[in-house]
């Protein structure tokens, strides 16, 4: 599967919504885990604000790699993210879309990096 880099350099990230727990089935609550560690995972909203231009994106990361309090408005580092795009169908639908996925989220103190370069 292609992954594309994300350089949030120059970005300011914030947190939108806090870690939520990933479902691999929603309906039946069997949460989602990496396929290669077997690590729980989350997600959580980010506000992405670069070049005058602002969105919030839903990033997945390893439940042990939250580090720090992910408050709403936390500025907030996402190490090593990278965007995956995908397609599918459903019910005779064709779906497609970007995630975004990172190694780790690091809440930021005031006056610290509020984005760490994707590796």
């Amino acid at each position: 599967m292609q992954q594309i880099p994300v350089d949030t350099v120059g970005a300011t990230l914030m947190v939108a919504q806090p870690p939520q727990p990933k479902y691999a089935n929603q309906k039946t609550q069997e949460r989602a885990a990496d396929r290669q560690t077997g690590e729980l995972l989350v997600t959580l909203d980010v506000l992405f604000v670069k070049d005058g231009n602002a969105e919030v994106v839903k990033v997945t990361v390893g439940e042990s790699s939250i580090s720090g309090e992910l408050a709403i408005g936390t500025p907030v580092a996402l190490t090593g993210l990278i965007a995956r795009p995908w397609e599918n169908e459903f019910n005779g639908q064709k779906r497609h879309g970007i995630s975004f996925r990172a190694v780790a989220a690091t809440a930021q103190s005031v006056g610290a990096p509020k984005s760490a370069k994707a590796a």
